[in-house]
């Protein structure tokens, strides 16, 4: 049978239209000649997420995502994957939306659980999560910042309104001459200072002998502490003490009344026997320069004598 050109025509033509959509579902990421089986997760936002973006586990792709769109009457996303058939992980998984990089969009990454008794079939829905993009972190990290950044500089421009009312034209040249007069203490401290130095230089030599003649005498105090402390001053101490004890016992022995000097410090007796001679004694005194005669005697011719006879004061 001879084949016409029409047929050959036809036959191309299919060829290419099959060929055509063959590229077209590759490209969006469905698969024609290999078992998949459709799954599906919701989303509050999924921006950044493409239709042919993969379904990975682990790192691995194991299907891609074939379809974006709400779900019906709400504004949530609706996200359908078609994945392999053969992967049997629990229906309770996780979808996780997640950052490829910071140019590669996005993309769902299963968490998967494996249990027997709930293993993923076609057309179930599984929980989902976001996990945080580096853009993201970055943007938590540089808020905080951003606010102190925000709150230093009302500060700062308070401050600054605060210093331009306080610096009025008045305090203005106040603080230049202020600054003015500073520059001279320092000046006159620069001098100062060198003034210092040159003295320094210039008594260096004398310096260096007083503190040589400070370094012998505490050399010579160092030589009589020495002395001292070698000095046999416990001996003494010792002696010392012994003296007071027997000077102590001294002193109670005489308080106590004995001895001698006890008796004659206690005894009133002996003070009132001195009290009465030195009495006597005064008035045998003035009764011999008031009548001498009485006592001595003196008579060329044995004049008699006259008998004693005491006056009546």
């Amino acid at each position: 049978m001879k084949i016409t050109r029409e047929i050959k025509t036809a036959i191309l033509v299919l060829g290419g239209v099959a060929l055509f959509i063959y590229g077209y579902s590759f490209l969006k990421g469905n698969a024609i000649f290999k078992d998949t089986k459709t799954i599906y997760a919701i989303y509050q936002e999924v921006e950044g997420l493409i239709s042919g973006a993969k379904v990975t586990i682990n790192g691995l792709s194991v299907g891609k995502i074939s379809k974006i769109d709400f779900l019906p009457n709400t504004t949530k996303i609706l996200v359908t994957m078609d994945v392999r058939e053969e992967l049997n992980f629990s229906n309770k998984s996780t979808a996780m939306l997640y950052e490829t990089g910071l140019i590669g969009g996005k993309a769902i990454a299963i968490v998967p659980i494996f249990d027997t008794k709930s293993v993923v079939k076609d057309s179930d829905t599984l929980q989902t999560s976001v996990k945080p993009g580096l853009t993201e972190l970055i943007n938590r990290q540089i808020e905080p910042l951003q606010i102190k950044i925000e709150s230093m500089l009302s500060s700062a421009d308070s401050l600054f309104a605060g210093v331009s009312n306080v610096l009025d034209n008045d305090t203005q040249v106040n603080l230049k001459k202020t600054l003015e007069n500073l520059s001279i203490t320092t000046n006159n401290l620069n001098k100062a200072s060198l003034a210092a130095v040159e003295i320094l230089d210039t008594n260096q030599k004398q310096l260096n002998a007083t503190f040589s003649n400070i370094k012998d005498t505490s050399d010579n105090l160092r030589s009589i502490t020495d002395s001292i402390s070698n000095a046999q001053l416990s001996h003494t101490i010792r002696s010392f003490t012994k003296s007071v004890e027997g000077l102590n016992k001294i002193v109670s022995t005489i308080e106590s009344g004995r001895g001698t000097a006890g008796k004659l410090i206690n005894d009133e007796t002996l003070y009132q026997n001195l009290t009465d001679a030195s009495r006597e004694l005064e008035s045998l005194l003035s009764d011999l320069k008031n009548h001498p005669k009485r006592y001595v005697h003196f008579s060329l011719f044995g004049k008699k004598e006259k008998p004693y006879a005491k006056e009546e004061n």
